[in-house]
């Protein structure tokens, strides 16, 4: 590691994701901005992680590796931001990559606006190479309230280690998803602002199956229960508010099993079911 302080601190969680790794890493070494350090964090991985990182510790003294016990994906953040020595902060998953003008980019924000914490960007999220885009995320807004009924900042998001330790950083009891969504409330609602450049200068990999899609599609009424409740403060001032997004999603929810019922394939299925539905009945009133 080199001795002169590096102004931002790139934080590496890997868990079974050291086939991406190389590919993440090399955006990092390409960026048009210098003064960084990377942190590879091995959260107990199985697979040839610490043999990855360990190579790039020897191509670039800027690169540094440690290794933990599994912990989840907010233990992992917290272990390598807890000895970054930058003033800054930038997580990267294993399995995501950086423009190579996004350090340059999103740092000279702070140097420009005093009250931003947080600086995002316009993400591509693309599906195995980075030209088969399936969407730009194009993040709303700039303070808690745009934040506080849907997740406008992806985690690849830079701030200072300040509002890290502020907050007392990621919440380690989150292992099913969402968790930067809280880091960005629990900052945000200090009064701080975020600030995004509308530019594509981060790219998410979307892939079939993660954490994130799970908990999407299994867990995430309960995760945002959760935050709700532990943020309730900014909720209960904006109850009539929080009172329509709740109404509205209800609605939406219902209309769209509604139109699941007077579907096609809906009816097709009910009317291949019912003489199986006939044979059930007849056997259990036995």
């Amino acid at each position: 590691m080199n001795d002169s302080q590096p102004q931002i601190s790139i934080i590496v969680p890997c868990y079974k994701q050291a086939h991406y790794l190389d590919t993440s890493l090399q955006s990092v070494i390409d960026q048009s901005y210098d003064s960084w350090e990377c942190i590879i964090v091995d959260d107990g991985s199985p697979d040839l992680t610490e043999t990855v990182a360990q190579k790039w510790c020897a191509k670039d003294a800027r690169f540094s590796y440690v290794k933990k016990e599994n912990g989840g994906l907010s233990s992992a953040r917290n272990a390598g931001i807890s000895i970054a020595r930058g003033v800054y902060i930038l997580p990267l998953d294993a399995d995501d990559l950086l423009h190579p003008d996004f350090l340059k980019e999103t740092i000279d924000i702070f140097d420009k606006k005093e009250k931003i914490a947080i600086v995002g960007c316009y993400s591509i999220f693309f599906k195995e190479q980075i030209d088969n885009v399936v969407r730009i995320h194009k993040p709303k807004g700039n303070s808690c309230r745009n934040l506080m009924y849907m997740n406008q900042l992806v985690a690849t998001s830079l701030y200072k280690k300040q509002y890290w330790e502020e907050v007392g950083g990621y919440d380690e009891s989150m292992k099913d998803g969402f968790e930067d969504w809280d880091f960005w409330l629990s900052i945000t609602k200090r009064g701080y602002d975020y600030y995004v450049i509308p530019k594509s200068l981060f790219y998410y990999r979307k892939a079939s199956q993660s954490m994130l899609v799970d908990t999407i599609k299994t867990k995430a009424e309960k995760v945002k229960e959760y935050l709700i409740l532990k943020h309730r403060e900014i909720y209960k001032e904006d109850f009539d508010n929080c009172v329509k997004v709740f109404t509205h999603n209800l609605v939406t929810s219902r209309r769209k099993e509604q139109r699941l019922q007077y579907s096609l394939e809906y009816k097709i299925g009910k009317l291949i079911l019912k003489p199986f539905k006939l044979v059930m009945n007849i056997f259990y009133s036995k």
